[in-house]
């Protein structure tokens, strides 16, 4: 693959990647907050805000080659119901050994992914909302650069136009619905 190849698509999947390394730095903060040392705190926004952002960014590339819909929550429920749980095993295993010299994995490694699985839809609707938020301004951004990026902001916008003109309809239909209800309560 060249090299203006590769810099275009690693443009394309930054703000997934970003999105990703947000989330590790929330768990890093999270840690931090709970009382575990500066280091662990950072040890655990590393292991877990790569691996989501690895995965953040995969997602993001599968999006702009329309292989998920845009704004659709199923899709990217069931890209974090495997997602998620590989990250956090990961997380777990490398915090362990960073931590205490010593790689292994959870003492219930099926339990401990089923709970991630389940845990993975809250993970997923944060993902899609800050996603869906950063994403498209950035494609803007590039869209002199990047004919993909181009291309899928221009998806966005039509997207949003849809949306858009659903809305207006139904607005307009309930406002027909009470003018007609109205006449019929003058009669």
């Amino acid at each position: 693959m060249d090299t203006t190849r590769l810099l275009r698509l690693a443009e394309l999947a930054l703000p997934g990647f970003v999105v990703g390394l947000i989330a590790g730095a929330v768990a890093g903060g999270l840690a931090g907050l709970v009382g575990q040392p500066a280091g662990w705190a950072l040890v655990s926004m590393l292991t877990l805000g790569i691996p989501l952002a690895i995965f953040g960014a995969g997602y993001g590339i599968l999006l702009v080659y329309r292989k998920v819909r845009i704004g659709a929550f199923a899709p990217v429920a069931l890209f974090w119901l495997a997602g998620f749980p590989i990250a956090r095993l990961v997380h777990e295993v490398l915090a362990r050994l960073v931590l205490t010299g010593e790689a292994g994995l959870p003492p219930d490694p099926i339990g401990f992914l089923a709970y991630q699985a389940i845990v993975s839809a809250g993970f997923a609707i944060g993902f899609l909302w800050l996603h869906e938020r950063i994403a498209p301004r950035w494609w803007y951004r590039i869209t002199d650069r990047n004919p993909a990026a181009k291309d899928i902001y221009e998806a966005y916008v039509e997207h949003a136009t849809q949306l858009y003109r659903a809305k207006e309809a139904r607005r307009q239909a309930r406002k027909g619905d009470q003018t007609a209800r109205s006449k019929a309560t003058q009669r």
